[in-house]
């Protein structure tokens, strides 16, 4: 088994929990609090499955990144349509992200999984009683043993902040989801009350659970499609209001951040379970120092995606102009202006995705500056490969945003994908595909959100220490 790119692919989110006293968030708020990120296929995950190579686990990964990025585009091209009972094009996508959170729901608490995703919006999970769902490791909710579960009723302004629902039962705000890939959820939005485990630090050795308390939230009762059986639901931290991360912002002040542990693949590593990928709430989260890059997050339609300004990319000293397609047809001020805010940065997807037309561009360039063997890659997930043993080096790419200049790490770009074959990690997303810069570009970064200013924050960091 080649563990090198097992390691690549173990830098997600998974968060570590203990049965420890609770305090509340409003008493944790000053200063705010840590969650441990363990990628989904890392051996640290309770779903890690061995018997998958590593070569079809990146090869996964990549197909999953083509399909989110398929529905993200239907999410962001087609307006919200009012609610439908049978059919409705969420602006939710729930393709099987990276991360996992495990959390306790409920009083008493009860443990569960749920993705953790910065293109979703709406929090919800699986609850009893269930009139069909899919199958989950770990116990269904059941909001019947919860003393602060609580049903919100149609006509509240939570059910009204949700946006796609109906009214059931004579006073049920009921929320339903229905997906590009068949995948679908409906339920009941209720709040509850959410707990989480603060991770240690080096100051501080005791840990503390972090109690949220009414949090709005879907209770699934019919659920099923593509997800597989690690998650319960999802822990929506995009950029609506209804997001798990808008519910948190008078104690994390719209702070939050995270840091990536990076991989070196052209060296054998030893796997240390003690260092894990850190996320922050709140002050925690603020992102500082002489090196840090600051960008602005573009307001935009949908709310839910964190869009950013790419101006150009650089290859090896070689500046690329960015654009998209629609950039092409017409060169006006006004179609500028709308196409602020051209990349979206999203934690939920493993590849970097840019449009066909500047693909096509970054490769020819990338072909004049590397020196090696070219290689197709068996599968077509991949366009551009080399054999490895006949490779030098890779030239250097900055993605140059709006007031930042980022450098990508050599393993950020370019990975050895089966044996002796080594391919670029940005792909061609198609004509009319939504670009998304992807975790592995995340990766040795720490990424700050600060979402009052709408500024987006990098500071290269050594994530193993941080």
């Amino acid at each position: 088994m080649n563990s090198k790119l097992l390691f690549l692919l173990s830098i997600l989110v998974f968060l570590s929990f203990s049965q420890l006293s609770l305090v509340s968030c409003r008493k944790a708020k000053t200063n705010g609090f840590t969650l441990d990120l363990i990628h989904r296929d890392s051996p640290l995950s309770p779903y890690y499955n061995p018997s998958i190579t590593p070569s079809q686990r990146l090869r996964d990964a990549c197909h999953r990144s083509f399909s989110r990025a398929s529905f993200f585009t239907k999410a962001s091209i087609h307006p919200t349509t009012p609610f439908n009972h049978h059919a409705i094009q969420s602006d939710i996508v729930p393709i099987p992200a990276e991360y996992l959170m495990k959390i306790s729901i409920g009083t008493p608490p009860r443990e569960t999984f749920a993705i953790a995703d910065t293109g979703s919006d709406l929090t919800w999970i699986q609850c009893k009683p269930c009139t069909e769902c899919f199958d989950q490791i770990f116990p269904l909710f059941n909001p019947r043993k919860s003393s602060t579960y609580k049903i919100i009723g149609c006509h509240s302004k939570q059910c009204e902040a949700v946006g796609q629902t109906v009214c059931v039962r004579k006073n049920v705000c009921q929320y339903e989801m229905n997906y590009g890939d068949n995948s679908y959820s409906v339920g009941d939005i209720a709040s509850e009350t959410f707990t989480f485990a603060s991770t240690k630090s080096k100051t501080n050795k005791k840990v503390q659970n972090i109690s949220i308390p009414q949090v709005i939230f879907g209770c699934g009762h019919d659920n099923g499609g593509t997800f597989s059986n690690f998650t319960a639901g999802i822990v929506g931290l995009g950029g609506s209001k209804v997001s798990f991360i808008k519910q948190l912002d008078k104690q994390i002040k719209g702070k939050f951040s995270y840091c990536l542990i990076p991989m070196d693949l052209s060296l054998p590593f030893s796997f240390d379970p003690n260092i894990t990928s850190k996320i922050n709430f709140g002050p925690k989260a603020v992102v500082s120092g002489p090196n840090v890059l600051t960008t602005p997050i573009i307001p935009k339609y949908p709310d839910t995606f964190y869009y950013l300004n790419l101006e150009s990319v650089s290859v090896g000293g070689k500046k690329l102009k960015y654009f998209k397609s629609s950039q092409l047809m017409s060169s006006s001020s006004a179609a500028a202006d709308e196409d602020l805010g051209n990349i979206i940065i999203d934690s939920g997807t493993t590849l970097t995705i840019v449009p066909e037309g500047f693909y096509k561009k970054l490769e020819s360039t990338l072909v004049e500056k590397i020196k090696g063997k070219r290689k197709k890659d068996p599968s077509d997930y991949f366009p551009l490969c080399y054999e490895t043993k006949s490779l030098a080096k890779f030239p250097k790419i900055v993605f140059h945003f709006t007031d930042a200049d980022v450098e990508l790490l050599p393993m950020s770009t370019f990975a050895e994908v089966d044996k002796n074959l080594t391919c670029l990690l940005i792909v061609n997303g198609g004509v009319d595909g939504l670009a998304i810069y992807g975790n592995l570009a995340q990766m040795n970064f720490h990424i700050g959100y600060d979402l009052v200013n709408h500024k987006l924050s990098f500071l290269p960091t050594d994530c193993t220490k941080h």
